[in-house]
This record gives structure tokens, C-alpha cells and sequence, in this order.
């Protein structure tokens, strides 16, 4: 798979049907590597290894209902009290990330109303906090620590 823009992690790879699987630790089993995969794979582990989140705060892939419309986010984590605190778009490297990008992350974080968000090709990360008082979003150099976030509290 391609190198990405992350530090180096140690994932367990298997081989399942000729496909090469990734372990998901949030999900607790093996996924088919797709190249979104492997950026979603990376930000779970820069998550919980360079920002400090608990695993149990940390959810992948699950269904949304917008407008009727089922859609799926790539990653949540949320605050202790079971608020959004970060929604994260994953795309796969070869996709530019695109003014279409944040639209999609714009439209599920109105049903969500995370306080950050993420959207990453794995080689551009973007990160934003949102102003829900100004209706915008405000674009910073990275997300902050888990423990910093606490002391802020």
C-alpha cells in the first residue's frame, strides 16, 4: 500500500479469499484493505497513539440517516458525556480533497454537530473547529491531545 503522511504504526495483516485484510482495533476484526481503508486505518491509529483518545471513545464506520438517506461516516470520536467531538472524512489517496469533500463532512456534521473535524487523503489532512455561532468552520495546524482537551474542562 502507499506511504502516507503519518508516522509509521504496526497494523496485523491477514490473507482472506487472495485479499489482504487490515485488523480494525476499534471494530475488533479484519476489513478487506481497500486504499480508503488504509487511510482510515492510520487515522485510528494516529487517534489513539499520537492523540491520546481512548479506544472506547472511538467509533468507525457507522450508519447515518441524512434527509432519509442512509450514509456512513469513517470516524467519530466522542467527548465523555457522548457529545461529537471530532467527525473524520477518509479518503483514499488518490482522491484530491475538494471543496465536494468538505460539503460531505459539512452535510453529516449538521446532523452530528462535532466540534472539530477531520478530512484526510492520507497524504493532506485538514483540520477544522467549528463556530456554529458564525455558521463556519475555522481551519487550525492540528487537532489537540486528548489530555489537553481534559485540562481544558
Amino acid at each position: 500500500m502507499k506511504q502516507l503522511q503519518f508516522p509509521t504504526y504496526s497494523f496485523r495483516f491477514k490473507n482472506s479469499e487472495n485479499k489482504v485484510a487490515i485488523f480494525d482495533e476499534i471494530r475488533k476484526k479484519f476489513i478487506i484493505i481497500t486504499p480508503e481503508e488504509w487511510v482510515r486505518q492510520h487515522v485510528v491509529q494516529f487517534l489513539l497513539q499520537d492523540k491520546k483518545y481512548p479506544k472506547s471513545h472511538i467509533n468507525v464506520e457507522k450508519l447515518l440517516k441524512i434527509n432519509g438517506l442512509n450514509k456512513r461516516y469513517d470516524i467519530v470520536v466522542y467527548n465523555p458525556d457522548g457529545s461529537i467531538f471530532i467527525l473524520v472524512e477518509c479518503k483514499a489517496p488518490e482522491i484530491k480533497i475538494s471543496q465536494h469533500t468538505f460539503d460531505q463532512i459539512a452535510r453529516y456534521n449538521m446532523t452530528l454537530n462535532a466540534e472539530y473535524l477531520m478530512v484526510t487523503n492520507g497524504l493532506n489532512h485538514y483540520f477544522c473547529k467549528m463556530d456554529y455561532e458564525n455558521e463556519k468552520y475555522d481551519f487550525l495546524p492540528e487537532l489537540p491531545e486528548y489530555q489537553s482537551l481534559n485540562s481544558m474542562k
